[in-house]
């Protein structure tokens, strides 16, 4: 079952914000569901074609949104003070880092695209349009 997944995952790795996610990851939740997940097949149907240059805008927007929210969450997992969480959360320096391992990825892949998007060639070339 889904639910026994997400409580053995939120135990092992001691991630209490898959369990009772505070307000703030809440949103950051809801902007995944309605404005992340549905750039997803967009920006696969423009990289399977190929040559859509017209990705870079919301590729830029897109990645620079999901690194400033990960950038909170990984500043969330080092620094926050889990003692008083009823589930408890990393405690040690060795907890905090695995948990972090496991979010990096997330920030790591859109600065990828965004370095993509504003340093290849391809796509920083604006074609100009013709005056009639």
């Amino acid at each position: 079952q889904l639910t026994d997944l997400l409580q053995q995952y939120a135990t092992a790795f001691r991630d209490p914000m898959m369990l009772q996610p505070p307000e703030w990851f809440k949103a950051f939740i809801y902007c995944e569901a309605f404005l992340q997940l549905p750039f997803f097949p967009i920006a696969a149907y423009a990289f399977l074609k190929g040559g859509c240059r017209w990705i870079r805008t919301p590729a830029i927007i897109y990645s620079t949104h999901v690194a400033t929210t990960l950038f909170a969450i990984l500043a969330h997992i080092l620094f926050h003070d889990f003692s008083k969480l009823e589930l408890g959360g990393p405690q040690t320096l060795r907890e905090r880092l695995v948990l972090l391992s496991i979010y990096l990825p997330y920030l790591l892949i859109p600065l990828l695209l965004l370095f993509t998007m504003l340093c290849n060639p391809h796509y920083k070339h604006v074609e100009k349009r013709k005056r009639k």
